[in-house]
C-alpha cells in the first residue's frame, strides 16, 4: 500500500506548476479566448436584446457564465489572479538566476571546451601573452564587449560577453503583465464591489433622481478606485456620479461639486457634433477653481480626472399643445421640463428630450434608425401605416428641419411607446408636412404620421378634418353636398344613390364601421377590404376607382364644412388645395392607427443644456503605463538584442616571443548574422582576414 507524498512535496509540486511557463501559457490563451468573446460579443445589453439574438434557453445559459460581462464575470478575474500569481512566481524564481549570470563572465570554463563551440578559431600572434592580452583587451572594448581575465599557470582566460540586456528583456515583459494585470482590476469593477463589500452597501435597481436614491446605495469618497458619469445642467451643481454595473447603478460621492457655467457646441454639416466643451467651476469646500473641459483634455483635480463625455438635455421648459383626434375634444396647454411625468388622463406623460437642431436628407435613400432622430432619413419610405412617405431618387440635400421633441406614454401596466414630432414642417416633394412619430419598442425605428399643412403653415385645418370625419352627422351632410354637386343635372333619379355611396365610403374610411379589436380600423384598408369581400373580381379595378373619386369628393365637402363651422371662408379649388387633400387623405387613412387620441404638439421652449462628466479615480493607470512601457522594452530586447559571449584562451606560442590564441562564440539564438560576427572578430583578434 502506497503511502501518500510529503506535504512538502506536494506544495513544491503546486508551485513548479504555478511557476511554469506552460501553465502561464494556457492561463493566457484562456484569457485571449475571453476577451475575444467580450469583443464579438456585445457587452451589458439589455437582456431582451439577447433573448431576441439567442433565443430564452441560450441566452439564460450564456448569462449564467457571464459571458455578458466578461470582463467582471468572477471566473474571468480568478484566471487573472492566477495568471498574476503565476508570472510572479516566474519573475521570483528565475530572477535571481538571471542577475547572478548578468555578474558572470563564465571566465573559469576548460580551455578544452571552447573545441566544442561551432565558431572557434586558433592563430599565432608575434607576441608574448602579456602583449597579446594587452592588445585583445582594447580591441574587444573597442567593439564594445565588456570581458573579464583570469591568470591561469599554464595560460590566461579572457571571458567577454555583449548583448545583457536580453536577460533583462525577460524580466521586464513579465513584469509588464503583471503590473497591467493589477492596473486593470485596480480599475475595474472588482474593486467598486470590493468598496461596496466593505462598506455594506448595495445596488440601486430601480429608477427616479439621484437625490432621492437612499444612503445604502452611495460609496463614500474614500472609494480608492471608480469610474463614473455626472450630469449636470447649465448653472447647476452636482456631487455625486453614477457608477453602472451590470445589474444595476451604485452612487458614488465625489469630494468636489462640479458646477457648470456653459455648454458650447458645434456640429457637422450633416448635424452629428463636431466638437464640445463645458466650461465649469470645480468648489472644493472654501475653494473655487475654474476650468475648461474639452473631448480628450481632461481636468485633474485631487486626483480625479475629469473627461468630457457627451451631452444632453439638463431639463428644458416645454410648452405644449394636446390635440385632440377625436370628435369633440377642444386643444389642452401643457408645461413641464424635460426628464419629468405628468399626469395624462389614465396614462402617466415622461417628457424624454428636446432636440433643437436636426440637419436631415430630405431627398436621398436610407434607412431610419429609431436610435436618433437626426439619423432618421426622412426622404425615404418609413413603413408600415403610420409612414406613407415620399421617395426620392435624387441626390443628397440636407437642411435644418427645426426643433422636435420625444415623450413616452406609459400606461397602469407600466408598458410605454415613445413619440418623436417636429415642431415645425418639413418640405417634402414640394409639400409642407408636420412629421409625428411612433415606435413601440427603443428596437424598433419611428413609424411617422406624415400631417400636411394648411396655408397658414398650421395643421389647424387638417386637425378639424380629422374631428369631422369621427363626427357621424357631419359625415352625412358631406356625403348628402357631395350627391347634390355630382348628380349630372339631367339624371337627378342619381341623387340618392350617390349619397349612400358617399356615406358608406366615408363611415368605412373613418373606422365608424369596425368594431372592437379588428385589425383593419379604417381608411384605405377598409376600403380595400370592402371591395375584396364584396365585389366580383372582375369589377374590383372599376369599383375602386369610382369609389376613391367618391370617397375624395366626399372628404372634400367634409373639409369645406369644417372651415364653415370654424368662420373660415371655403377652400379655393387649386392646386394648393388639390395637394393638401391629397395628402389629407393619406394621413387621414393613417392617423386610425395612430396609437393615441391625442397627439401632442410643440409650441414653445426655453433650453437648457446638460454636460456629463465622467469622472474617474484610476490608480491602476499609472501600472498600466508603466507596464505597458516596459513590456515594449522587454519585447524589443528579447526579440532584437542578442547575448553573445567570447571565450579566448591565450599561451605561449611555439617560437619564441609567440602566443597561441584559441577562440569561440556562443549566443542564445543561432543565426547567419553570428557567423558574420565571428569573422569580423577573427579578423580584429586574431588578424585574420574577414
Amino acid at each position: 500500500m502506497s503511502q501518500a507524498p510529503p506535504r512538502s512535496s506536494v506544495t513544491r509540486e503546486l508551485l513548479d506548476l504555478l511557476s511554469s511557463m506552460r501553465f502561464a501559457i494556457a492561463l493566457l490563451s484562456v484569457i485571449c479566448i475571453a476577451s475575444v468573446i467580450g469583443t464579438v460579443l456585445r457587452q451589458s445589453e439589455p437582456m431582451g436584446n439577447y433573448i431576441n439574438q439567442f433565443g430564452p434557453f441560450w441566452a439564460e445559459v450564456f448569462g449564467k457564465l457571464g459571458l455578458y460581462t466578461v470582463y467582471s464575470a468572477p471566473w474571468f478575474l480568478v484566471i487573472l489572479a492566477f495568471l498574476v500569481v503565476s508570472t510572479s512566481l516566474c519573475i521570483a524564481r528565475n530572477a535571481p538566476k538571471i542577475l547572478v549570470d548578468l555578474k558572470s563572465y563564465k571566465e573559469g570554463v576548460r580551455e578544452q571546451s571552447l573545441q566544442a563551440h561551432h565558431h572557434k578559431a586558433i592563430a599565432e600572434l608575434p607576441c608574448n601573452p602579456q602583449m597579446a592580452l594587452a592588445e585583445i583587451g582594447a580591441t574587444l572594448t573597442q567593439l564594445g564587449w565588456r570581458a573579464r581575465v583570469q591568470q591561469r599557470d599554464n595560460g590566461i582566460m579572457v571571458a567577454a560577453r555583449r548583448g545583457a540586456a536580453n536577460r533583462l528583456g525577460y524580466l521586464a515583459a513579465h513584469s509588464a503583465i503583471v503590473l497591467i494585470l493589477v492596473g486593470g482590476v485596480l480599475d475595474g469593477n472588482a474593486m467598486v464591489k470590493l468598496a461596496m463589500w466593505l462598506q455594506g452597501k448595495q445596488l440601486y435597481t430601480g429608477s427616479g433622481f439621484v437625490s432621492d436614491i437612499k444612503p445604502e446605495h452611495r460609496l463614500s469618497t474614500a472609494n480608492p478606485s471608480f469610474r463614473g458619469n455626472v450630469s449636470v445642467a447649465e448653472h447647476q451643481r452636482q456631487g455625486i456620479a453614477v457608477l453602472s454595473l451590470p445589474s444595476g447603478v451604485v452612487l458614488q460621492d465625489l469630494p468636489f461639486d462640479i458646477e457648470l457655467k456653459k455648454f458650447s457646441v458645434d456640429y457637422y454639416p450633416t448635424g452629428m457634433p463636431k466638437s464640445f466643451a463645458s466650461d465649469i467651476v470645480i468648489r472644493d469646500g472654501a475653494t473655487r477653481r475654474e476650468a475648461t473641459v474639452k473631448v480628450n483634455e481632461p481636468v485633474i483635480h485631487d486626483g480625479l480626472a475629469i473627461y468630457q463625455s457627451s451631452f444632453e438635455d439638463g431639463g428644458s421648459k416645454l410648452k405644449l399643445r394636446a390635440l385632440p383626434l377625436t370628435h369633440g375634444g377642444t386643444p389642452l396647454p401643457i408645461e413641464g421640463r424635460v426628464g419629468t411625468k405628468l399626469g395624462f388622463g389614465e396614462q402617466t406623460l415622461e417628457l424624454d428630450g428636446l432636440r433643437v437642431i436636426n440637419v436631415e436628407n430630405l431627398a436621398g435613400e436610407g434607412s431610419s434608425s429609431g436610435a436618433d432622430v437626426r439619423k432618421v432619413d426622412l426622404g425615404d419610405a418609413l413603413g408600415k401605416h403610420l409612414g406613407s412617405g415620399a421617395k426620392s431618387n435624387s441626390a443628397k440635400a440636407l437642411h435644418n428641419v427645426g426643433p422636435s421633441f420625444s415623450y413616452r406614454l406609459r400606461d397602469a401596466s407600466g408598458q410605454a411607446r415613445e413619440y418623436n414630432n417636429y415642431m415645425l414642417p418639413v418640405e417634402l416633394d414640394g409639400q409642407k408636412l408636420f412629421l409625428a412619430g411612433v415606435r413601440d419598442t427603443p428596437a424598433e425605428n419611428f413609424r411617422y404620421l406624415r400631417i400636411p399643412a394648411d396655408e397658414n403653415g398650421s395643421l389647424d385645418d387638417w386637425l378639424r378634418l380629422r374631428q369631422a370625419l369621427a363626427d357621424p352627422a357631419l359625415r352625412d351632410a358631406a356625403a348628402q353636398r357631395y350627391a347634390a354637386a355630382a348628380t349630372p343635372p339631367h339624371q337627378p333619379h342619381l341623387t340618392p344613390q350617390l349619397m349612400l355611396t358617399a356615406q358608406r365610403a366615408l363611415t368605412l374610411f373613418s373606422g365608424a364601421a369596425a368594431k372592437p379589436g379588428d385589425e383593419v380600423k379604417g381608411g384605405l384598408p377598409a376600403l380595400s377590404q370592402f371591395i375584396e369581400r364584396d365585389v366580383p373580381e372582375s369589377d374590383r379595378q372599376r369599383v375602386s376607382e369610382v369609389l376613391l373619386r367618391i370617397l375624395n369628393g366626399g372628404l372634400f365637402e367634409l373639409h369645406q364644412l369644417a372651415r364653415e363651422r370654424a368662420g373660415l371662408p371655403p377652400a379655393a379649388a387649386d392646386a394648393a388645395a388639390q395637394g393638401f387633400m391629397t395628402q389629407a387623405v393619406l394621413s387621414l387613412s393613417d392617423s386610425l392607427y395612430y396609437p393615441s387620441p391625442v397627439l401632442l404638439q410643440l409650441q414653445d421652449f426655453e433650453q437648457v443644456q446638460a454636460s456629463v462628466f465622467q469622472v474617474a479615480r484610476a490608480p491602476g493607470q499609472k501600472l498600466v503605463y508603466l507596464g505597458a512601457l516596459l513590456l515594449i522594452v522587454g519585447v524589443f530586447a528579447m526579440l532584437y538584442v542578442k547575448e553573445r559571449r567570447l571565450w579566448v584562451w591565450i599561451t605561449p606560442g611555439a617560437a619564441l616571443a609567440s602566443s597561441q590564441v584559441r577562440m569561440a562564440l556562443s549566443s542564445t539564438r543561432e543565426s547567419p548574422d553570428n557567423a558574420t560576427l565571428f569573422a569580423q572578430l577573427k579578423a580584429a583578434v586574431l588578424k585574420e582576414p574577414s
